[in-house]
């Protein structure tokens, strides 16, 4: 992750095309972009599929003579540059053809062979802030695309965002350049004063922070599992009675709070290049974050100090969420900027998540189903932590990933119907509560009295 290549994640198409063997049905078609102040950039590796291959042929062997000629092959470069469109700012762009290299038909016909085109286009001048936008239509009907960019090697160029449509058939670039005679002083401050400004920047990375919370299970199963027992007292070595609303909302926020500040610190300190772990044992470290958190759930091991647990596990969290950033690739002055609107997007995410789930954590257990509920919770979470440390520790298949994935797309589902169940054992209860008291107040109801022998 160290190199720019790497935080361009360039290895996915420099390195990983060979593992894609034998492809079948699709036309693989992809696209890395390098821009300079001067030029535009672009490799291509097309890999057509076998199943696909004879219309492939038909295009590019014009003849039928089973032979690619070299005319044939610069003549199938340029359909391929015709079918794409480039733009700057909104003008159109002229491609150039760079070279072109053709594998042998023996290797088209098993799925390995890989067509390598590259070409350039010239930027004419423009202001600070631009746009280049690829389109590529070669054999839409088949095509599997995919688009990526390399961090820039002139520093004073950075990039802000990149925006793919479904199928990657359109890709938008938005980066900013400084020029280099303001000085190394004024690039840095223009970097952080357009980082900070550009709006288009900072929602892409607010909303790439809601996503890794909204994809992280993991982190969110951590969250939910703490959540569980804060609306209840702990008496000795068991979970009983039921705490006010007022102290369960509270906790609930300490909670949260002490997560943030655990997961910001980290963040802040890794995105900079101050503390830097391997990701496996991070990983291992969160699985084990969410078994302390569960068995919790089921006995108080901590009662009282969920806040400071909550901070503690954050700061091992937030390093995890740094991980995300160090794929960008962005230099020092750019990642503060993105660091503040990255932890946004993870705050507001947890709020939104908390926001669902606390009126039920909060209704039900005022009732006799919670424990049900934070037993059933910390069994499960408790469970699915065991399986991801097997995982990441052996390097194992990540079946459990698959379980959790399937449940997390049901969550709005699931969030839903589990409002609608602490309304109505909520409500029952308050019924059964209020019936209780009128027939305590009703006259004639008859006194037990206690007669003591003498």
């Amino acid at each position: 992750m160290k190199t720019k290549l790497a935080s361009a994640i360039g290895v996915l198409f420099c390195i990983g095309l060979p593992g894609f063997a034998h492809r079948l049905d699709e036309y693989l078609q992809a696209a890395m972009i390098s821009i300079s102040k001067e030029r535009v950039q672009v490799a291509m590796r097309l890999v057509p599929g076998v199943a696909v291959l004879p219309t492939i042929l038909a295009n590019i062997d014009t003849n039928r003579d089973g032979v690619i000629s070299i005319a044939e092959r610069r003549t199938y470069a340029r359909q391929v540059l015709r079918d794409l469109s480039l733009t700057i700012d909104g003008h159109a762009l002229q491609p150039k053809l760079v070279s072109f290299g053709f594998p042998t038909l023996d290797d088209m016909k098993q799925g390995l062979g890989e067509i390598h085109i590259e070409f350039t286009a010239d930027l004419p001048r423009g202001g600070d802030n631009r746009k280049i936008i690829l389109q590529n239509r070669h054999q839409s009907r088949i095509a599997a695309y995919l688009v990526n960019c390399l961090v820039p090697r002139d520093p004073d160029i950075h990039v802000l965002a990149q925006h793919r449509n479904q199928n990657q058939s359109v890709y938008e670039l938005d980066y900013a350049q400084v020029d280099v005679a303001s000085g190394a002083l004024a690039s840095r401050w223009w970097s952080l004063r357009t980082s900070l400004g550009n709006l288009g920047g900072f929602v892409s990375m607010f909303r790439l922070g809601m996503r890794h919370i909204a994809e992280g299970t993991d982190h969110l199963l951590f969250l939910l599992a703490l959540l569980l027992p804060a609306p209840l007292f702990a008496f000795g070595s068991r979970w009983d009675g039921f705490a006010s609303l007022r102290h369960g909302v509270r906790q609930i926020l300490r909670v949260v709070t002490a997560f943030t500040v655990g997961h910001s610190i980290t963040l802040a300190l890794a995105g900079l290049g101050v503390v830097l772990l391997p990701s496996r044992p991070i990983e291992v470290l969160i699985a084990v974050s969410i078994l302390v958190s569960s068995i919790h759930a089921l006995r108080p091991i901590f009662p009282g100090r969920e806040p400071v647990i909550a901070a503690c596990f954050g700061l091992v969290h937030g390093l995890a969420f740094a991980a995300t950033l160090g794929l960008l690739g962005l230099g020092m002055w750019a990642r503060l900027a993105n660091i503040f609107a990255f932890n946004v997007g993870i705050e507001a995410m947890q709020l939104i998540v908390v926001a669902a789930a606390m009126p039920s954590l909060v209704l039900l257990s005022r009732t006799r189903a919670y424990p049900l509920l934070r037993v059933g919770g910390a069994l499960f979470s408790g469970g699915v932590s065991i399986g991801w440390i097997a995982e990441r520790l052996l390097n194992l298949p990540g079946l459990v990933d698959d379980v959790v994935d399937g449940i997390a797309h049901q969550a709005v589902w699931i969030a839903g119907v589990l409002f609608v169940v602490s309304i109505v054992f909520w409500s029952v209860g308050k019924l059964n509560r209020k019936q209780s008291n009128i027939l305590k107040q009703l006259p004639g109801q008859p006194i037990e009295v206690s007669v003591q022998p003498f």
